[in-house]
């Protein structure tokens, strides 16, 4: 299937998806703004309608989580997030008996929720939590679909409306965060990046209502602090950082001191890096005033 086809087919499929989805009040619901950088959209849609987990690879801040909301609203379906963390245990997924008012009580957890809601559980980061958390994933992400709840002998089958979705940066990657390969080998995989300079000028101007201009310098600035990634700086630029600096300005913070604290002080603890940094943006602003709104 050559490039064209392969877009043709998935644009006819996210159609296809959306006519079959659920039907709801989504014409209230207000959809996260999102600019898409690929077939993303489409492929997401795709899975959802054949029931197929989802796996979202790339850097922090480039839009891995918006997407999801993005989707979630689009589809209609709750969402439900977790943020992934070493203390993460099964139990905090599943659900775990409490004590209260002379009882104890079943509470489910997010997990659960999201299985019993038929809505979009969206696991954040899942190489953080702990190895033996990932394994009550199993059952959900094969054809069984279903989630077996041991403390109380529920086995729940998961509605098609349910969807899981997990993220995680692989930069941050070494021996002892990372998926096994029987787990990564049951999602379906999208590699997210930072988009280019033109769209992430569109999504400035869209986020915080400045011109083309201001997002061009802003761009560019985070282009040139890329190149120094695994040099001088141990994590990227990110666009949900230009997205900050962009509001700071537009909100009347010079654009000096607005990339400072959004774009500087986060990358690096260092003097001179820092240093360096403001430099660079120095160099694109200088001391003159800059326009921020468009017109």
């Amino acid at each position: 299937m050559n490039d064209l086809s392969h877009q043709v087919f998935l644009s006819n499929a996210a159609e296809n998806a959306a006519e079959n989805a659920t039907p709801t009040a989504s014409s209230t619901v207000e959809i996260p703004y999102y600019q898409p950088v690929a077939n993303e959209c489409a492929l997401f849609e795709l899975a959802y309608q054949r029931q197929l987990p989802l796996l979202i690879k790339g850097p922090t801040g480039c839009g891995k989580t918006r997407f999801v909301a993005h989707m979630a609203a689009k589809l209609a379906r709750p969402l439900i997030t977790v943020a992934c963390h070493d203390d993460l245990s099964a139990a905090d997924l599943v659900g775990r008996h409490l004590i209260g008012d002379g009882e104890t009580l079943w509470s489910d957890g997010p997990l659960t929720r999201a299985v019993r809601q038929g809505g979009i559980c969206y696991l954040d980061e899942i190489v953080e939590a702990r190895k033996d958390t990932t394994v009550v994933l199993h059952p959900l992400t094969d054809d069984r679909r279903i989630l077996p709840i041991e403390r109380t002998g529920e086995e729940l089958t998961a509605p098609n409306e349910f969807m899981l979705v997990v993220s995680y940066n692989p930069g941050y990657q070494n021996l002892l965060k990372n998926l096994k390969p029987s787990t990564r080998q049951r999602f379906l995989a999208i590699q997210f990046d930072y988009p280019n300079a033109e769209l992430e000028q569109s999504i400035l101007i869209k986020e915080a209502g400045i011109d083309l201009a201001l997002a061009t310098r802003l761009v560019d600035i985070a282009r040139r602090f890329r190149q120094l990634k695994q040099h001088d700086l141990d994590e990227a630029a990110s666009t949900r950082l230009l997205v900050y600096a962009a509001n700071l300005i537009a909100a009347g913070c010079p654009p000096v001191e607005a990339c400072a604290a959004a774009l500087v002080e986060p990358l690096s603890d260092d003097l001179d890096t820092i240093a360096a940094l403001m430099e660079v943006i120095k160099l694109h602003f200088g001391s003159g005033k800059v326009s921020t709104k468009t017109s």
